[in-house]
């Protein structure tokens, strides 16, 4: 289980890509979906933060190959097939009871983003591409090291949580491309092709603090 930290203000973006983290609320990615351990070059870490008015994530992700990204990046709208490229990616299931309806945010290197509602529950994947959570990002790319931002309002997931309660969900990452093209995931889900989308595997994340 992970820990989402509860924080008594509201955060811009900016200042949340900007802020410097310390502290052991790291989570840390070091796995492929399959099991395997990663190179240290390609692995990353999470930090998960949460307001009264919405959930945070910052990413840290090593970067010692070529960035596989978009020349012209557009962050006025959703980008489609943003996981073909370097991204990192969070699925959040706000229902425990329902952890194969779910939500799935994207954010790369350049800023570009990416969010779909998603339903699993008749064994066939419905994707609501005309789903609109209001996600704001922020991206910079560093010697070595990629640093990634979003921020989703409360509104996106249809309630906003209390201290103690507990959702669903992975965190991933997509990077490099052809034959050694890499797929992790904080909570493998050991497919046989790369495959993020087993609900079965998602771990838990807890909201901790004070309200």
């Amino acid at each position: 289980m992970a820990e989402i930290n509860y924080s008594s203000r509201d955060h811009l973006i900016g200042d949340l890509l900007n802020a410097k983290q310390g502290g052991d609320n790291w989570i840390l990615v070091a796995n492929y979906w399959s099991g395997a351990a990663a190179p240290k070059t390609r692995r990353f870490k999470a930090k998960l933060i949460w307001s009264d008015t919405a959930f945070y994530a910052l990413f840290e992700a090593q970067q010692a190959e070529e960035l596989i990204v978009s020349s012209r990046p557009d962050l006025t709208k959703k980008t489609m097939n943003l996981w073909d490229r370097d991204v990192v990616e969070i699925f959040l299931a706000p229902d425990l009871s329902a952890p194969r309806r779910y939500f799935e945010f994207e954010v790369a290197p350049t800023g570009e983003w990416l969010d779909v509602a998603i339903d699993l529950t008749s064994g066939e994947r419905i994707t609501d591409w005309d789903y609109r959570s209001g996600m704001e990002t922020a991206a910079r790319i560093e010697d070595g090291r990629v640093r990634m931002a979003m921020k989703i309002p409360w509104e996106a997931f249809g309630r906003k949580p209390k201290t103690g309660d507990v959702w669903r969900g992975n965190i991933l990452r997509c990077v490099g491309k052809g034959p050694e093209r890499g797929y992790l995931a904080w909570q493998p889900t050991r497919t046989e092709t790369p495959n993020f989308h087993v609900p079965d595997k998602f771990g838990e994340f807890k909201f901790v603090g004070q309200r």
